[in-house]
């Protein structure tokens, strides 16, 4: 069975939590490989059209080396460069072989002015991918010192539907995501991996909040488990989900599913039409009333005194 589009404009969408490898010992590209086509293969038997997979994903490949390597930072980020062509090959593959669309989380990728981007890279079944580069950096990023922001800003057509990619903190954004919706997307997939239970709330409150302001859907997947051999995975917390406005005809809270515990795959099928559809029963319109918020007594507030 390959994954796909059921009718235009839906898609069975899978957000992985993927609990990255515990140790660095007995791993190589080959493990890497079958590791990642075991979680593609679960969710394309599952029926899923579209996997997004979480940041940072590529350092797992940093257990290839020796601890002088995948301890340091700096070094590990280096040695990924060797993986990169690999890399490519292995999620081209994996995307024509499963039918999939396959959102392969993120590869720190070194430019040649000797900084790296964390680049989150899309692979279509037909052959082709594109990417989106973070555009801000968290603490951590800026304290490595190495890591460049990106500066442009990106829509994909897959199949029927336009969707744009918002890297972890780039979600707690509002502006370059809006620009997305206005582009045209009607999903955001957003990789990500946090490893304290406030940086997973705050990407999962980002996230949410994308979703009711610009009426999409969002899909977030994150990374699990603890890898105290990388400085960078050596934590992680969170809970993959897919998130809709919540509106009428869409969940109240709106989540359409979230992993628990050790569940590997968060799942929905997502109705762009129906979401379309569904403005005209709309309790709010937060997207179409968004220029509301441009009008020229609210672009500056006043500071005024108290009336006695």
């Amino acid at each position: 069975m390959r994954g796909g589009v059921d009718v235009p404009g839906r898609w069975r969408v899978a957000a992985a939590k993927y609990r990255v490898v515990p140790r660095a010992t007995g791993f190589d590209f080959a493990a890497f490989a079958r590791k990642q086509a075991e979680w593609l293969d679960e969710a394309r038997e599952q029926g899923a059209g579209w996997v997004v997979l979480p940041e940072y994903l590529s350092l797992e490949l940093a257990a290839i080396h020796p601890p002088a390597v995948h301890a340091d930072l700096l070094a590990s980020l280096d040695a990924l460069q060797a993986h990169h062509q690999a890399w490519m090959a292995l999620y081209a593959g994996l995307a024509r072989a499963t039918g999939m669309h396959v959102t392969a989380g993120s590869f720190l990728l070194r430019l040649g002015d000797g900084r790296w981007r964390n680049r989150s890279y899309h692979f279509s079944p037909d052959g082709g991918h594109g990417w989106q580069d973070k555009l801000q950096l968290t603490g951590f990023e800026k304290q490595a010192g190495v890591i460049a922001p990106g500066d442009v800003l990106r829509v994909f057509q897959a199949g029927p539907v336009r969707f744009g990619i918002a890297v972890c903190y780039d979600s707690e954004f509002p502006l370059p995501v809006r620009a997305q919706c206005e582009a045209g997307a009607r999903v955001i997939a957003v990789p990500s991996c946090t490893d304290t239970e406030a940086g997973a709330t705050r990407v999962r409150v980002g996230c949410m909040a994308r979703a009711l302001e610009n009426r999409c859907f969002v899909v977030q997947s994150v990374t699990s488990g603890e890898a105290p051999w990388s400085p960078a995975l050596d934590t992680n917390t969170g809970e993959a989900a897919i998130f809709a406005p919540m509106d009428a005809g869409l969940p109240a809270d709106g989540v359409l599913a979230r992993t628990r515990g050790d569940e590997r795959w968060a799942i929905a099928d997502l109705d762009v039409a129906a979401l379309e559809a569904s403005r005209a029963r709309a309790q709010v319109a937060n997207d179409l009333d968004w220029p509301g918020q441009a009008r020229p007594g609210l672009l500056r507030a006043r500071v005024c005194g108290l009336d006695a």
